[in-house]
């Protein structure tokens, strides 16, 4: 496999397991230095740097819950302490759960902006000036709902819509500093989150199978090459771009 990402220090938030953490092996394998940003989940965490390094890889873990501001400034502190630097980040952390309207509530707004959002733009304010002045790149993971905006998904796709709106204004304003920003929007991907919030009850997993072109639901491993590609250097002239991996599904 191709070494794009050799001597990269690259943070992934969230990568304890799912999405993130299939990011984090890909990038590794690839030559990054992968630091694996935990909330709670530190068995997890461990279990992933431990397979990256079994295939030769180097990755730490870090804990950080990415919507406190302060722990997103010491995570990227401890990065910078240790490697000088910061080359890619990757905003994977976030949480989903499927919300009818008349069941909307300021707790559960708050649950879902305050991580998907809050702590997205916390991340990118921290990680920036730790970026080199050759540039860097930024890569949101979003999601497919904001294209297909499936019901009873009202405030998750809200705070997505909010990431690509996120994506393209920084791509705008850090551009000068040849730090591009993108993002990946995952349709329906099988990971331990999205059996714990509901997507898969009611017959809705059968659903988006039946609609979707290639028709099925994605892996952890469908999504890691796109963001893989966009954080590479290959997509040097990308930037403010949300890339659809849902199988076909908009």
């Amino acid at each position: 496999m191709m070494k794009r990402f050799r001597d990269k220090i690259v943070l992934v938030t969230g990568s304890s397991k799912g999405i993130g953490a299939a990011i984090a092996k890909r990038l590794a394998v690839e030559g990054a230095i992968v630091f694996i940003n935990y909330s709670r989940s530190l068995d997890d965490a461990n279990r992933v740097v431990k397979e990256i390094k079994e295939k030769g890889g180097i990755a730490f873990p870090l804990q950080a819950s990415v919507d406190i501001e302060v722990e997103v400034k010491g995570l990227i502190k401890v990065i910078v302490e240790q490697y000088g630097r910061l080359d890619v980040l990757i905003n994977n952390a976030g949480i989903y759960a499927t919300n009818r309207l008349e069941a909307f509530s300021d707790s559960e707004y708050e649950r879902h902006f305050n991580l998907n959002v809050k702590g997205l733009i916390y991340c990118c304010k921290a990680a920036v000036p730790a970026m080199p002045k050759s540039g860097g790149s930024i890569v949101n993971i979003s999601s497919s709902v904001t294209s297909f905006t499936p019901a009873n998904s009202l405030i998750y796709t809200a705070s997505k819509a909010a990431v690509d709106s996120i994506t393209k204004t920084l791509a705008n304003e850090l551009g000068g500093r040849n730090i591009r920003v993108n993002a990946v929007n995952p349709g329906l991907v099988i990971t331990e989150g999205v059996h714990d919030s509901g997507f898969f009850d009611s017959g809705f997993k059968t659903h988006i199978e039946s609609i979707t072109p290639l028709g099925r639901i994605g892996t952890p491993c469908d999504i890691a090459p796109a963001v893989a590609y966009l954080a590479s250097d290959e997509a040097g002239w990308v930037t403010g771009e949300s890339l659809i991996v849902g199988g076909g599904l908009h």
